[in-house]
């Protein structure tokens, strides 16, 4: 018998046609897979009727047997057909709502979005300067005592000098003491010559705090000073350090220096250090060359009473200290007029005057590359 003798027989005709209309209402593959667990599972429809052979004599099974199976088959092609159109229309509606407009420009990675701020930049090309000489890094706590803020550093209590600097006050403690908010970071120095044998050669960068704000100025700004003890440091080793250290940061060739009497409590001779450059462009400052000058740090041999203060022996031992402001070279390398805005958060002056992440600063391969 063919495929069509079902047809003669009605209840499965009428089988049939209910699983052809399931099929057809199944609007997805979930559903149409409960339709084929119906009709073709191990307790389905058509599935029952073929274990119904098993209970026939044999003419009915030469007779139910082709027509069953055919069946099952029509159905299975049912199935088949109908999955088909619904992965083509599931695949032509995700092409449709993943459609990419490749007329756009193409979005920018994040690590190409990113920038480094200029402040961060700087201390890492400070950092790569003076670790080539063989100077560490030190660092110490924002918060601090008047003893390492001002009388270690040969600020006497009453001293003059302490009106130099705005600083901040915190409310005192139990015993009356007041501690401060550093105003420079060279209580990181005393730390380190009280926590080190000499010979001593550190850098100490750091978050720094005023009561000033202006162009040039902020409540909060960063400095970074460097320390030698040694038993011969003199001041010839001194400006061979600040020379080669101009040289590398500003990237030229050559720089004329020039060491000027100052006054800090903390080094006897105290000195302020410029250095040269051209500002004949408007908005533009350029160094190794021009006969110009521009005062850039202060510097000193460590007064005896620092060491004292800090235990070393003054009689054996004798150094140098110099110190700047991070926020003022940036601005001198980079090109930048207001200070206030390192501290804004304004993310398309980042943008422009940011670094690329991945772009390390070093000797070698250029400090600003």
């Amino acid at each position: 018998m063919s495929d069509t003798a079902v047809t003669d027989q009605s209840p499965m005709a009428d089988l049939e046609h209910d699983i052809a209309s399931a099929v057809a209402a199944a609007g997805d593959e979930a559903a149409l897979e409960q339709v084929r667990i119906a009709a073709l599972g191990k307790k389905g429809s058509v599935s029952e009727l073929l274990k119904s052979l098993g209970g026939m004599s044999p003419d009915e099974r030469r007779v139910m047997g082709p027509a069953i199976n055919g069946q099952r088959d029509r159905v299975q092609g049912l199935l088949g057909a109908r999955r088909d159109t619904l992965k083509a229309a599931a695949l032509a509606a995700r092409l449709a709502a993943e459609t990419v407009d490749v007329t756009l420009p193409v979005r920018e990675a994040p690590a190409e979005l990113g920038r480094i701020h200029p402040i961060a930049q700087v201390m890492e090309e400070l950092t790569a300067i003076f670790a080539d000489m063989g100077f560490s890094v030190a660092e110490g706590p924002d918060i601090e005592d008047d003893f390492h803020n001002f009388t270690a550093l040969n600020f006497p209590p009453g001293h003059p000098a302490r009106e130099m600097h705005d600083t901040f006050f915190l409310p005192p403690d139990a015993s009356g003491a007041r501690k401060v908010l550093r105003t420079h970071t060279s209580p990181v120095q005393v730390r380190t010559m009280q926590a080190k044998t000499p010979p001593i050669r550190v850098i100490c960068p750091g978050r720094t705090y005023r009561c000033d704000s202006d162009q040039t100025h902020t409540p909060m700004f960063h400095q970074v000073e460097g320390l030698v003890i040694d038993k011969g440091a003199h001041l010839g080793h001194l400006k061979w350090i600040l020379e080669e250290f101009c040289k590398a940061f500003f990237e030229v060739e050559g720089v004329k220096m020039r060491f000027r009497p100052s006054f800090f409590p903390f080094t006897e001779p105290s000195m302020e250090v410029d250095i040269q450059c051209d500002r004949s462009r408007p908005g533009e400052i350029r160094f190794g060359e021009g006969t110009d000058w521009l005062e850039i740090l202060g510097c000193g041999m460590v007064h005896p009473n620092v060491l004292r203060n800090c235990g070393i022996d003054p009689d054996e031992y004798q150094g140098f200290a110099w110190g700047m402001g991070i926020d003022r070279i940036a601005m001198l390398k980079y090109g930048m007029s207001d200070l206030r805005a390192f501290f804004e958060a304004d993310v398309r002056w980042l943008s422009h005057y940011g670094f690329r992440p991945l772009d390390f600063p070093t000797l070698a391969g250029g400090l600003s590359a």
